[in-house]
């Protein structure tokens, strides 16, 4: 009853109407250009139920409801899933989003789990784009923060810093964000003058 709920609150009372053209089955009567129809607009619904269960998971951990923002982003991965394969690198941001609210409830284990598919991902998907390998540096960066493995967490951020940067510029809104994790960290470990020039730069 718990986990049902705490589903409603997260996402399905969002898509719960959206749910059911995509559950009724395609008569199979049909011509196949209306076939085709159907397939299509199966495939755009489940696109919108993505974006808007991906965005509704993103809005409850900037707001620290990491809790609130894991049935969210479970939706966001199986519908990817669905859509693009089991190891499109269209995954990897729910992946992301899933082991940063396993990990703002303290799953370490299962945010580990998620890095590591997502991880997985990045590495078998030849030319994969810097934007989501820097994004998949900062998922592990802030991994490594919460276990307390400071100078792996920076090699990572750094990493991150390095790709958004070489992809949006120097001074870009993509880059403060491995900025200010990094601040973060030299703050944990109270090298304040760092931290403030990392804050200063963000």
């Amino acid at each position: 009853v718990a986990h049902q709920k705490a589903d409603w609150v997260s996402i399905h009372e969002r898509i719960c109407q959206l749910l059911i053209p995509i559950r009724t089955s395609v008569p199979f009567l049909l011509s196949e250009k209306e076939r085709k129809h159907g397939t299509e607009q199966l495939v755009k619904r489940q696109k919108y139920i993505i974006d808007l269960a991906y965005s509704t998971a993103r809005e409850f951990v900037w707001d620290g409801k990491h809790q609130e923002a894991i049935p969210a982003a479970l939706h966001a991965l199986r519908f990817s899933t669905e859509v693009y394969g089991s190891n499109s690198v269209q995954l990897v941001p729910a992946y992301l989003l899933l082991a940063e609210a396993s990990t703002g409830v303290g799953r370490l284990p299962e945010a580990s789990k998620y890095l590591s598919q997502a991880q997985w991902i990045v590495l078998t998907t030849p030319g994969c784009g810097a934007a989501v390998q820097g994004k998949l540096h900062r998922g592990l960066g802030l991994f490594c923060t919460a276990e307390g493995n400071f100078e792996q967490a920076l090699y990572h951020l750094a990493n991150d810093i390095y790709l958004a940067s070489s992809t949006f510029g120097l001074k870009s809104v993509e880059a403060s964000g491995g900025y200010f994790h990094m601040a973060n960290v030299f703050f944990r470990q109270n090298k304040m003058d760092i931290a403030n020039s990392l804050y200063a730069e963000v």
